[in-house]
């Protein structure tokens, strides 16, 4: 199968949530479910329920064997609230869920209980700020925003849900000019592991504040409900560069030169897809008319061009493509802070199949933040490095090994992105919070001392 842009760009690209789970344990066996069930009734689902199967099957079904003990389908905090409490009272592994894209299925703990917040998908807009069910999917979310003459700039698959995406961050199309999902978080209602519903804003509990923008989803509680400030919704341009196969050193040496000088208006990937001899792709959004962005396209090396102006809402729904189902997938990240040999780069990717590394680009509003200001630590990064590689006709074990000479090929050391969770990721707290590490272990260790949340790749 060739990874396109509808497999791999629509399906994992700018948003996938990287939510928390508890170690698998067998304790559910005697776990007194009846109690939570006087809690929720009906929508405490257990694997002899009806529905259990369909709602239990994450995006990545490499990890479609999984079976928790119970989801909770909770529809007001006050369900997550009995959900924690219950599974800290028993002691089992307890995660939050909101759109199943976590790489590694963190949040579909083995015997565990799952936190589907689904339901809670409000959105409502005033003015610039819009308040968000923390189980909204993101392409609802852009349509209730737009429609009120607004923007978030967030991810892009329609299916991503927003609670995990903007914990780790939120990598947009917009963000070289208005920065990260997580950067527009006003305040956020959150239910930390002892129960309580608190509010996390700059003047209510702003260490945990801190540590929710960028810190990753599933470490310090399972939030409600986000508070977003919102800008203008702009006009905006969407391009795609095509080129032949063979050309991917000089184009990704030339994108990388190109978007090292761009305005903070431009935006852009760059897309290398493996084959026998690999092929890239560029693509983009510009913030602004198409006559201003003719002239920094007429910088790239000639290809196939493609330039459409959109308002913003088209622009969102046309990188959210269609819906559809999950498919089995390895993926892990790195963060490029120089200039990557082009020639490494296609060496990589030529001779591998049903792979991809997509390249989006980081520098403007981005940049302008200090690393320490918020918990997302890669504010230097140039761009990130999202590495795809399908496992629908091979082992797990054979895309896990050509992942990791992909990941680690790059030469760029080890840092990555936390929404692209990688279980195998080398040192792993290191790459995904870097110097801000310290910092959010003690945060963690504030809200969750008896580690209520823990998960294998858990602070």
């Amino acid at each position: 199968m060739r990874v396109n842009r509808r497999t791999f760009l629509q399906g994992t690209a700018l948003g996938v949530a990287s939510l928390g789970m508890g170690t698998a344990t067998a304790a559910a066996a005697g776990t007194d479910w009846a109690r939570l069930r006087r809690r929720l009734g009906e929508r405490l689902v257990l694997p002899r329920d009806p529905g259990y199967d369909a709602l239990r099957v994450p995006w990545n079904t490499i990890y479609a064997h999984r079976r928790p003990a119970a989801i909770a389908r909770c529809v007001r905090p006050e369900d997550v609230q009995a959900c924690l409490e219950f599974a800290s009272h028993e002691r089992i592994p307890v995660a939050a869920r909101s759109g199943k894209h976590s790489y590694a299925a963190y949040s579909l703990p083995e015997n565990g209980l799952v936190v589907d917040l689904a339901a809670m998908s409000a959105v409502t807009v005033a003015g610039n700020r819009a308040r968000v069910g923390a189980g909204a999917q993101l392409l609802p979310v852009y349509e209730a925003i737009g429609a009120a003459g607004q923007a978030l700039p967030a991810g892009t698959c329609r299916s991503v849900g927003i609670g995990g995406l903007a914990l780790g961050g939120g990598i947009s199309v917009l963000g070289r000019k208005y920065g990260l999902t997580s950067d527009h978080l006003v305040s956020a209602r959150i239910v930390t592991p002892d129960g309580c519903l608190r509010t996390a804003s700059a003047h209510e509990e702003p260490d945990l504040y801190w540590a929710l923008r960028g810190g990753g989803g599933g470490n310090f509680g399972i939030v409600t409900e986000f508070t977003f400030r919102t800008d203008p919704a702009p006009d905006l341009t969407v391009f795609n560069l095509a080129y032949p196969v063979g050309a991917s050193a000089d184009v990704f040496d030339a994108w990388q030169e190109w978007m090292a000088q761009a305005p903070d208006e431009l935006w852009s990937s760059c897309k290398i897809e493996a084959g026998p001899v690999s092929f890239p792709n560029v693509g983009g959004v510009y913030v602004g008319p198409k006559k201003n962005l003719v002239p920094l396209l007429d910088k790239m090396p000639a290809g196939t061009r493609e330039v459409q102006e959109m308002g913003y809402l088209e622009t969102m729904r046309y990188y959210a493509g269609n819906p559809g189902p999950g498919f089995r997938f390895t993926a892990s990240s790195r963060m490029l802070r120089h200039h990557v040999p082009g020639e490494r780069v296609a060496g990589l990717m030529d001779g591998q199949r049903d792979g991809a590394i997509l390249i989006d680009s980081f520098g403007g509003a981005l940049a302008r933040v200090a690393p320490d200001a918020t918990a997302f630590p890669h504010r230097d990064a140039r761009a990130s490095a999202q590495i795809f590689f399908g496992a629908e006709d091979r082992t797990e074990a054979e895309a896990r090994r050509v992942l990791a000479g992909v990941r680690d090929g790059l030469g760029v050391g080890n840092t990555g992105y936390v929404n692209y969770i990688d279980p195998e990721m080398p040192d792993w707290p290191t790459a995904y919070y870097g110097r801000n590490l310290a910092r959010l272990r003690k945060v963690a260790r504030r809200h969750d001392p008896d580690r209520v949340l823990a998960f294998p790749q858990g602070l």
